[in-house]
């Protein structure tokens, strides 16, 4: 298969609305894009006001749509609990049937302070070892299989949970790059979606260090083909985070990939 297209939407401000991203979702595959992916926040930096959550937004696109790929992209996973995050993955993967994929990243608290205002962890190193936990709990859980697990973060004993997904649900893992802790966490899983890439040719110097899926997203406009030609398995066109213009998104929506 060769690079396919999604679109990496910020429902925020006149995009914080569930049903409108449902519609836009409806709009997306008729256009021609292969995925809707919704970012995961609960605080942005101004001027961005209102957010919607990513997993309501998600269930609208499950129902709006029959084709497209979905997921939040990506989840802060050291604010979740994975046990019910868990219990959201398959009952959104059961929804959409069998088209979500999750994407995982340890956030960050600069800007808005999506951390420190709640009392969590700030310290990107101990969020870091919280992720790694916090996949190896959810794993387990989605495997249909009994858990029994002791960690620095974590506890669980002797617990199963059922259903499990018809089939396995992607990972992908996020990392600013060149950080190379995400990188080598992204190798045990999915795919790897590298933030703040600048040009096809790091796209193409990662490409020999990823199993799975590469992951890229561009501002609307830039040429897509230069980064298919290095190696780059998804393009996803950014649609945020701020100044958001229904009328211009949607355009862009419709114009397709």
């Amino acid at each position: 298969m060769g690079m396919r297209r999604g679109l990496f939407l910020a429902p925020f401000d006149v995009l914080a609305d569930p049903g409108l991203i449902g519609d836009l979702a409806a709009e997306a595959e008729t256009a021609g894009w292969d995925a809707l992916f919704v970012w995961d926040h609960l605080r942005y930096s101004e001027p961005v006001g209102a957010i919607a959550d990513p997993w309501i937004c998600c269930a609208a696109i499950a129902m709006r749509t029959s084709r497209l790929l979905l997921g939040p992209m990506v989840t802060p996973l050291p604010r979740r609990r994975p046990q019910v995050l868990a219990r959201q993955a398959v009952s959104l993967a059961a929804l959409s049937g069998g088209r979500l994929v999750l994407g995982f990243g340890i956030g960050d608290d600069w800007g808005a302070g999506e951390f420190g205002a709640f009392g969590d962890e700030t310290d990107p190193k101990v969020r870091g070892r919280m992720l790694d936990e916090g996949l190896e709990v959810l794993t387990g859980l989605l495997s249909g299989e009994p858990v029994e697990h002791s960690g620095e973060h974590y506890r669980v004993h002797d617990v199963r949970f059922l259903p499990v997904p018809e089939r396995p649900i992607p990972i992908w893992i996020a990392g600013r790059h060149p950080n190379r802790a995400p990188l080598r966490r992204a190798q045990r899983f999915d795919g790897y979606f590298p933030i703040q890439v600048e040009s096809p040719e790091q796209i193409a110097a990662l490409r020999p260090d990823v199993p799975g899926d590469l992951v890229v997203d561009l501002l609307p406009g830039v040429d897509p083909a230069p980064w298919g030609e290095a190696g780059a398995d998804w393009v996803l066109t950014r649609i945020g985070p701020y100044d958001l213009d229904l009328d211009a998104v949607r355009s862009l929506v419709t114009a397709g990939p």
